[in-house]
Order: C-alpha cells, then structure tokens, then sequence
C-alpha cells in the first residue's frame, strides 16, 4: 500500500493461489460463512468477517481460480459471499459459481460487486458504500442473508 516500505526480501505469490486471512470460529451449523474477497475489497471483507465472526479468503486470483481452495471452503461453510469491485455478471462471483456447479456443490452463494448499470463518477470510498461495498455494507448484506438460511 502507499507509504508501506517494500522489503529487501520480496517472495513472489504462489501462482493461482488464494489464502485464508481469517478463519471463523462459529460452529453452529447454518451459521457458518465465508467470505471471498477479490481485489481491493479485502480490507472491507476483513473488517465485516470480523463483526460477522466469518472466514475470509482473499482469492487473489480469478483466473486461474484457487478451486482447491474453494471447494475446501465451500464444504466447511453454510454460506459463500464473493465481494469485487467489478460486475456482478461475468465477474469473480460468476466464476465461482461455475465452479461450485462444476463440482456438485449447492452452498449457497451471494454475490456481491457493481451492479449492471452505470455508476456515477465521485469519490470511489463513497460509491462502493453507495454500491453496499464498504464493511458496513457487506456485514448487512450477509446478516440479512444468514437470517434467511437459519429460518
């Protein structure tokens, strides 16, 4: 980020490969959620997984997608979200999709990004709150989510 020093001893990231920044310790089934973070909204995930008591991920990667990964994801969680800063179509969130079908999964997914339409210019902090992409927006979303699947 700006302002961190680079270190003399740069290693360079496992090609295709996401990592779990934080892992959930909820255990009561239909509780449990894992939030895929792609690009720069990982800051915001890891606040909301914090608040939410959630996994989170970072991807890292859409292409190639760290399927292992997910796929290990998606069996120990009762529900994945995906956050981009891109397009809910066609985006990180719909690759996952494909994924999990491709592996006979059914975890419910949520999808979260831009929505299909034109987004006004401005400050980009205040449009991703707008688009519900900032911490606050995200833990609402999933909240509101979770409650749907506990009923």
């Amino acid at each position: 980020g700006v302002g961190t020093p680079i270190p003399s001893d740069l290693t360079p990231l496992p090609w295709g490969k996401g990592e779990v920044r934080r892992q959930s310790h909820e255990t009561v089934p239909g509780k449990r959620v894992a939030i895929l973070a792609f690009g720069t909204l990982l800051y915001p995930a890891l606040q909301a997984g914090e608040a939410l008591d959630a996994t989170v991920v970072n991807m890292r990667f859409v292409k190639p997608l760290d399927t292992d990964l997910l796929l290990d994801v998606a069996r120990n969680h009762d529900l994945l979200v995906t956050v981009e800063e891109g397009c809910v179509q066609g985006g990180a969130g719909s690759a996952v999709a494909e994924a999990l079908a491709a592996a006979g999964l059914n975890t419910p997914l949520m999808i979260l990004g831009l929505p299909d339409e034109f987004v006004e210019h401005g400050e980009p902090a205040k449009l991703l709150s707008l688009c519900g992409l900032d911490a606050e927006g995200i833990e609402q979303s999933v909240r509101a989510r979770r409650a749907q699947l506990v009923d």
